[in-house]
């Protein structure tokens, strides 16, 4: 976006050398581009070939070797740099600093400036692929992906080690591209009101116990942040969850699916977009008690009857909504995904098969196949649940477009 600011940060690695195309690929966008080396980054690429590059000075360490109130200036110009920037890009995001980001260690001037920086971070991993696959790797990208920052991972192919493998950097247009995804935040969702239904439910036993399941709200949770980020009024209806609310969204908690069908139903009539992500209990208990089961050596029967169909009775009521339903499966996707879109009137389908390792309930990435109304399947491939969220949005809007033409 012509004018913005960019703070690149640059790893210890061999692929220093591409963030060098990277600065100038920002750069011919019409960004600003301020260059952050570690001191390992610049074993491979020289600070002057940046500074070349930017026609910036580069800043590779916390202070300089002036006294007085130079040095006074440059002990705290990492908050200076972070106050005036408005991406935070990372390429390559060395093992090291995925590390020392998730766990807020601060040693140098990137890592000191990432504890500072308020907007929107993009880390762009490259690596051994053994590094990579590393649990410690994962872990730590977990904890980043939820902390809200982009990852733009990392590709397949030979890597320096000799070995094969994903771990090599993106490629520069790619970076790129989702840094300027970050840099101009789309407000295509102004005017409309998006309700979106998050978690499982919980389907009383007896005081104490519950039926539930494995969903952990996270790709509704993502849904509504990212819809609130493009402008809709959000109502989140929401199981129970261990997420805190994204912010501009009207949460609605529930526990159960009578709950949930009474939140839905009242909210519905306001809604122009309905996203209906929610885990929700196809059964509850006939009768449930009102003191504790106690525990037996004979054997325990739950009379168990049908909870109300939430999916089905929008889809009898809705007059000019798009309705997106889900569809969580371990064999037969397509099909299945079609046949909910037809018997109970979506729009599309978000099928995802959540018996693949890594993806689908309580993971923080997800790969789906979007069945539409309109045409053929679309394929989500495999991305954190933000991104996904992202994608998902864009498909609602080709969606109405594409329901709202004449013929």
């Amino acid at each position: 976006m012509p004018g913005s600011r960019v703070v690149l940060g640059v790893g210890g690695g061999v692929a220093a050398y591409k963030a060098a195309e990277l600065a100038r690929s920002l750069m011919e966008e019409g960004c600003r581009v301020q260059v952050v080396m570690t001191g390992a980054a610049m074993e491979f690429v020289r600070p002057l070939t940046f500074a070349a590059l930017t026609a910036n000075k580069v800043i590779t360490g916390l202070f300089n070797q002036s006294s007085g109130e130079e040095m006074l200036a440059s002990a705290v110009e990492h908050i200076a740099v972070a106050q005036e920037n408005d991406l935070l890009a990372v390429a390559p995001a060395t093992a090291d600093l995925l590390a020392k980001f998730a766990h807020g260690i601060a040693g140098d001037f990137l890592t000191t400036l990432y504890l500072a920086f308020q907007g929107p971070v993009l880390l762009a991993p490259a690596m051994n692929t053994a590094m990579w696959e590393h649990p410690a790797t994962r872990a730590n990208l977990a904890t980043l992906t939820k902390r809200g920052h982009s990852v733009v991972g990392p590709g397949s192919g030979l890597l320096a080690c000799g070995t094969t493998g994903p771990g090599r950097l993106a490629e520069v247009e790619i970076i790129t591209a989702e840094a300027l995804r970050l840099l101009r935040p789309v407000r295509d969702l102004e005017g409309e009101t998006v309700l979106v239904t998050a978690g499982p439910t919980r389907e009383p036993i007896d005081p104490v116990r519950f039926i539930s399941n494995r969903s952990s709200g996270k790709m509704g949770y993502a849904l509504a942040e990212a819809a609130a980020n493009r402008g809709a009024q959000v109502i989140l209806i929401s199981g129970p969850v261990d997420l805190a609310p994204p912010p501009g969204v009207s949460l609605i908690r529930v526990q159960t699916a009578a709950e949930m069908y009474q939140a839905v139903m009242t909210a519905l009539p306001k809604a122009t977009i309905v996203i209906k992500a929610a885990a929700v209990a196809d059964y509850h208990v006939a009768n449930v008690p009102s003191q504790k089961v106690k525990k037996s050596a004979t054997r325990y029967s739950l009379d168990l009857e049908p909870a109300q169909d939430i999916l089905a009775e929008i889809g009898r009521r809705k007059t000019s909504q798009l309705v997106v339903g889900f569809a969580a499966e371990t064999q037969n996707l397509v099909a299945e995904a079609r046949r909910k879109l037809e018997s109970k009137n979506c729009d599309m389908v978000v099928g995802n098969l959540v018996s693949a390792a890594g993806i689908g309930f309580e993971s923080d990435e997800n790969e789906v196949l979007l069945v539409l109304r309109t045409g053929e399947p679309v394929q989500l491939p495999r991305a954190p649940k933000r991104r996904i969220a992202g994608q998902i949005l864009d498909q609602v809007l080709r969606l109405r477009l594409a329901l709202h033409t004449p013929a």
